[in-house]
């Protein structure tokens, strides 16, 4: 996810607020589709977060990126998108602002804490080094299932 909206959202999170974003970008696929999900950040305390939790960080002097964290390793923070391989890190626990509570799709509320989100989450960040050679079937498969309807 590149720049979020509203322009001042990390006022928000440091004022203890939770927001509701659009993202944008497809690194998230396919947890996130631009215009159809929306992700529910919460500020963090990064002390707490874990391999799994999706965080919107901010890279050195540049752009706010949602992204799932694939490994902690001492002070250092490495992430991964969910349509992505290669592992972005390490970032410093300063650059995290928020993380993700909830995503809404359709209007449905979905927790973080759902046990089917969280084993469908965990399955993913596994199956990391392979990812493409699965997207690619099923990027196949659901063009065909959609063409048919």
């Amino acid at each position: 996810m590149t720049e979020a909206i509203p322009m001042d959202l990390e006022k928000l999170l440091m004022e203890g607020k939770t927001v509701q974003v659009s993202p944008r970008g497809f690194s998230m696929y396919p947890l996130f589709t631009p215009g159809r999900d929306q992700a529910v950040i919460a500020p963090a305390d990064p002390a707490g977060l874990k391999r799994g939790d999706v965080a919107l960080y901010r890279r050195k002097e540049s752009i706010l990126v949602l992204h799932r964290i694939w490994k902690k390793k001492g002070e250092g923070f490495y992430f991964v998108g969910d349509n992505q391989t290669e592992v972005e890190g390490p970032l410093e626990a300063d650059q995290i602002r928020g993380v993700l509570t909830a995503f809404v799709r359709k209007g449905k509320t979905v927790s973080v804490k759902n046990p089917l989100y969280r084993g469908a989450a965990g399955l993913w960040l596994l199956l990391r080094p392979i990812r493409p050679w699965i997207q690619i079937p099923l990027a196949k498969i659901k063009k065909l299932l959609k063409n048919r309807t």
